[in-house]
């Protein structure tokens, strides 16, 4: 294919989309006006399956022992390329669509990270892709990952865990926020626990001696943690909340539990700060005489970056059209008003770019990766996909200069306004996935950048044996 048929084929795409946009702002729309947090993203899996079913992909649910996790695939041919949806929402997000507090329902969840669009704006671009092998423009199979739970306990660590990625040659994946950028860097694995202590209720005044805190093994075990801090490097982040710490003060707790993260930028540090805490458990149950229940309720690797896939997604970047309206824009300058002073947030914006993003309420200008040779001080389950095969990751502008994510302003942002953003994700997706499937040097070099960066390094699921999601529900 010539470069100048190629590049016809990619306009095509964009048509495509184009042709679908109202029919994916509904989807975006109806799953944003249901939100659904993790684990529980039945009606929102079911929209997006339904669709993919339509085009004639094949599905496959309960991927991981999932039941809203899928696989949507067309074609039987090699190279296999694919993109992610998620779909779940935040607890206690609720927020109607204007510039001003005030939530649908006070308590109830809402898309405080945009992950109605996220979803739908992937599966604009799988039926772009799909329709381009139908047509034979393009030659290979486009697979379509749906990848629930990311808010809580990482979806997709357990799909890769189920081997659903193992036959994917690379994946093309982004995100909602407030700029357009490939990602070039990486973030922090991190380890969930749960600490239960057991211990013996007694009255707190008239017989202590009779009784064995709970509560008291939590407390030292936080006491130890602090201790440990000034000896886990700088990059590293520990963080703790206590579930249950008894139900009345003249009371001896029985029981109490407390939650733990641990994170830090390499897996095997992680591993280490992880197994020191659980000592200082295990000593924090000894001091005072109470049992201890560990459970490792999760974990997950930081991102493997693969600068091969996010140039090749910042070129389709510069093509791909931003097609905000005039009610769009001015509903985003609203929304900016009620941020304040994003200055702060302005500075990673190299100048001249920086100016332009100053002045425009959505910054809808493609710019270079802001985060090569960087590690975000957030995780993501994203990053054991990436430890598995080749992946490209960007953000796309669906939300005001300077929102940060988990807003209010965010999810207010996701009804309508967030859907340019949304088709310029899925342009740019789409004509990534073309290059992938078209060019056999991109996925080479792509392969080789991902064999070099694991670097004799062997994936292990970060997941306890027998773990169960459905475990983070009841808790």
């Amino acid at each position: 294919m010539s470069q100048q048929e190629h590049e016809s084929l990619k306009q095509g795409l964009f048509e495509t989309i184009e042709a679908e946009r109202d029919r994916l702002k509904t989807v975006a729309r109806t799953i944003w006006e249901n939100p659904e947090v993790a684990l529980r993203e039945s009606a929102s899996s079911e929209r997006l399956q339904s669709i993919l079913r339509e085009e004639g992909f094949e599905v496959t649910t309960g991927i991981g022992g999932i039941e809203t996790a899928f696989v949507a695939r067309y074609g039987e041919e090699n190279p296999v390329v694919g993109t992610m949806g998620e779909f779940d929402a935040l607890p206690g997000m609720s927020q109607q669509a204007k510039a001003e507090r005030e939530p649908v329902e006070v308590g109830a969840p809402g898309h405080g990270c945009g992950h109605n669009l996220f979803g739908v704006g992937s599966l604009g671009a799988a039926i772009a892709v799909k329709r381009g092998i139908e047509q034979n423009e393009l030659s290979g199979s486009v697979v379509f990952f749906g990848t629930p739970a990311e808010e809580a306990g990482g979806g997709k660590v357990y799909m890769v865990r189920d081997g659903a990625f193992d036959d994917v040659d690379a994946v093309v994946s982004w995100h909602p926020g407030w700029y357009n950028a490939p990602g070039k860097g990486s973030c922090l694995a991190v380890d969930a626990f749960d600490f239960t202590f057991h211990g013996e209720t007694s009255h707190a005044a008239a017989s202590p001696e009779s009784g064995r805190s709970a509560l008291d093994a939590v407390q030292l075990l936080n006491t130890g943690v602090e201790y440990m801090r000034e000896h886990v490097s700088d990059a590293a982040r520990i963080h703790y909340v206590i579930q249950n710490g008894g139900s009345a003060a003249n009371v001896v707790p029985g029981d109490a539990s407390v939650e733990y993260l641990v994170r830090a930028p390499e897996r095997e540090e992680v591993e280490r700060i992880s197994e020191w805490v659980r000592d200082i458990a295990d000593a924090a149950a000894q001091m005072t005489r109470t049992d201890l229940n560990a459970t490792k309720t999760s974990g997950m690797y930081g991102v493997l970056p693969n600068h091969t896939i996010a140039d090749a997604i910042r070129e389709n970047m510069e093509h791909a059209d931003f097609p905000l309206d005039g009610e769009q824009d001015e509903f985003a300058a609203e929304l900016r008003e009620t941020l304040g002073d994003v200055e702060d947030s302005l500075q990673q914006i190299p100048e001249p770019k920086r100016e332009v993003a100053r002045e425009e309420a959505i910054f809808a200008e493609s710019i270079d990766a802001l985060d090569e040779g960087r590690t975000g001080s957030y995780s993501t389950d994203s990053g054991d996909v990436s430890w598995n095969v080749p992946l490209g990751r960007f953000r796309a502008a669906t939300w005001p200069v300077g929102t940060p994510a988990h807003s209010w302003q965010a999810v207010a942002a996701g009804e309508s306004l967030g859907t340019a953003g949304m088709e310029f994700a899925s342009k740019t997706i789409a004509a990534t996935l073309a290059d992938l499937l078209e060019d056999p040097e991109l996925r080479k070099q792509a392969r080789m950048e991902f064999e070099e960066r694991l670097a004799g390094h062997e994936y292990e699921s970060p997941l306890p044996d027998g773990a169960d999601p459905y475990e983070l529900v009841k808790r």
